[in-house]
């Protein structure tokens, strides 16, 4: 009986119109989010790539500040834009306390201003409508 009542089921989806799924394949088609940077896109990360456009070179205590979050948290995001080779981090002491510099790399300004071009584009889309 279970058996019957899946199969019924099952037939009762294939026989729907395909028009919705259709809007749907095509929905997917026109919806450019997917594209995006997901390096980039994740809140932190952009904060961190956005304030070094804006500054030559950040500490790290200077984008944890400006970041309001924790030392491990900016760490482990710092440290994935710098293995996509966004950011560059330069470590040194002064006197003798370590200092960890980070700097936007070409790079990483290419994907900013390809990721704020893309929203761009994303947003003329919305007020067209």
């Amino acid at each position: 009986m279970a058996k019957q009542s899946a199969l019924k089921h099952s037939s009762h989806r294939k026989s729907e119109p395909a028009g919705g799924l259709r809007e749907v394949r095509n929905a997917k088609i026109k919806s450019a989010a997917p594209s995006l940077d997901r390096l980039i896109h994740e809140r932190l990360r952009l904060g961190i790539i956005s304030a070094l456009a804006a500054n030559e070179t950040l500490s790290f205590s200077d984008l944890k500040s400006l970041m309001g979050t924790t030392d491990g948290n900016l760490s482990v995001h710092a440290r994935k834009l710098e293995e996509a080779g966004y950011i560059s981090c330069t470590k040194y002491f002064e006197g003798r306390l370590p200092k960890t510099e980070y700097k936007l790399t070409s790079a990483g300004k290419r994907a900013l201003e390809s990721y704020l071009s893309h929203m761009e584009s994303l947003i003329q889309q919305m007020r067209k409508r």
